[in-house]
């Protein structure tokens, strides 16, 4: 009988040690779940900075939005700064071509009236004309009518140079019965404005003397004309 009570020892003992196993096993387990709370509480770590990290990556992305708009705003200033870079060149661009414009306007050939105006230039042509053929034209018994019609149409130096000659042609004139007869062939204005004009003028005379064929001859003149009272007078007379 002992033997089955030392089994029963045995089986005690067993019974014992299968609990001090299960004991030990838990105490074993223990340790892991303080792991697993570790490891929580690491995670939980982990999630705190994920959460930092996203918060300084939150924030760097804020930084570069700035700058992202700090670039838009500084292409939209370009066109404006652009823009009023082009209206200066253009407003200078301007005043050059207006400065250039009223040179060329200004230039000798531009202010010659000759050029451009037809009537002026007829009317000066005529007028002068008209005055040469009066006097220049003359005869034996008409010298005094002559010197009057100059006067009506030679002022300044032209007048005093005809002055001047016409005691001489009056003498020859009674002397040889000398008749001149001057007619305007062409005349041409080189230069006219609103006061003033220069002609070249072409002459074809007869001279008439008792006795004696006719001779016919021809001259070239200048002429300076003044517009004096709403008429050409002649000014000077020269030779070419």
């Amino acid at each position: 009988m002992r033997p089955r009570g030392g089994t029963a020892t045995v089986n005690s003992t067993g019974t014992d040690t299968d609990t001090t196993d299960t004991t030990d096993a838990e105490d074993v387990a223990a340790p892991t779940d303080t792991t697993a709370v570790t490891a929580a509480t690491d995670g939980t770590g982990q999630a705190d900075n994920a959460g930092t990290a996203g918060t300084a990556d939150g924030t760097g992305r804020t930084g570069t939005v700035d700058a992202a708009d700090a670039v838009d705003a500084s292409r939209r200033r370009w066109p404006r700064v652009l823009g009023a870079l082009l209206a200066v060149a253009l407003i200078a661009a301007g005043g050059a071509l207006y400065a250039e414009g009223r040179q060329l306007r200004d230039t000798p050939a531009t202010a010659n009236l000759a050029l451009t105006d037809a009537e002026a230039t007829a009317r000066v042509t005529g007028d002068v004309s008209s005055a040469l053929g009066k006097i220049f034209s003359y005869g034996p018994g008409s010298t005094a009518a002559t010197r009057a019609a100059a006067k009506e149409v030679l002022a300044g130096k032209a007048l005093q140079q005809y002055a001047a000659l016409f005691g001489q042609v009056e003498r020859q004139s009674a002397d040889q019965k000398l008749t001149l007869t001057t007619e305007v062939v062409r005349a041409g204005v080189t230069r006219l404005t609103g006061s003033g004009a220069h002609l070249l003028v072409f002459l074809d005379q007869v001279y008439e003397r008792r006795g004696r064929a006719p001779t016919t001859a021809s001259a070239q003149l200048t002429v300076t004309a003044e517009l004096r009272d709403g008429r050409w007078w002649i000014v000077e007379i020269g030779t070419t």
